[in-house]
């Protein structure tokens, strides 16, 4: 099970100058194996100890924080976004390059990260629990960003880690797409399940 960041383990801000564009790479190959498109304009991206190890890392340098007490805040916000061993974590972007097309679609895309699903198999469709950190939507629209927990039973990680298809959707009358998750992600996602 993937442990919590702890500050022992942070870089000082001298040492993660010298070695960041090689920790930079790392991550990014990294996350290139937990990006999941669903349909043209939303992305999943499953997070990891790795993606928020970076996440603080590149926190503490651009605000400069090297204090003790604000280092454990960075670990305190960006720790729960760590998958426990029996769930995966993500983040949702909706995404659309026109600002005038995005906040008109995210009014009509009120409710979407309720409608976000992962399936194991043949096990049934499992939704997340979003925005724990905060609320993301307000009375006549949603946010371009989420945070989600989608819980799995013991029977869907031993299923995944055996080898059963990963599926991800969403499932909102505006935005209906679905896909089955490719290999590299598959076997990504698995070595977060305990």
């Amino acid at each position: 099970m993937p442990e919590k960041l702890k500050k022992e383990e942070l870089y000082s801000l001298e040492e993660y100058a010298r070695i960041r564009p090689e920790f930079r790479r790392k991550v990014m190959a990294h996350k290139k194996e937990r990006i999941v498109p669903i349909g043209p304009h939303a992305t999943l991206h499953f997070e990891s100890r790795l993606t928020m190890h970076y996440q603080v890392q590149e926190m503490l340098r651009a605000e400069r924080i090297f204090e003790p007490d604000e280092i454990q805040e960075e670990l305190d916000a960006y720790n729960p976004l760590i998958p426990d061993g029996g769930n995966w974590k993500a983040t949702l972007m909706i995404e659309y390059d026109d600002p005038e097309v995005r906040k008109e679609k995210l009014r009509e895309l009120k409710g979407i990260e309720q409608a976000v699903w992962v399936q194991v198999g043949e096990h049934p469709r499992v939704h997340p629990i979003a925005n724990e950190d905060l609320e993301r939507e307000t009375e006549d629209k949603t946010s371009s960003v989420h945070f989600l927990r989608f819980e799995l039973s013991p029977e869907m990680v031993a299923d995944a880690k055996a080898g059963a298809p990963i599926r991800v959707g969403i499932d909102h009358p505006r935005y209906r797409y679905e896909t089955t998750v490719p290999e590299t992600v598959r076997k990504s996602l698995v070595a977060d399940l305990h």
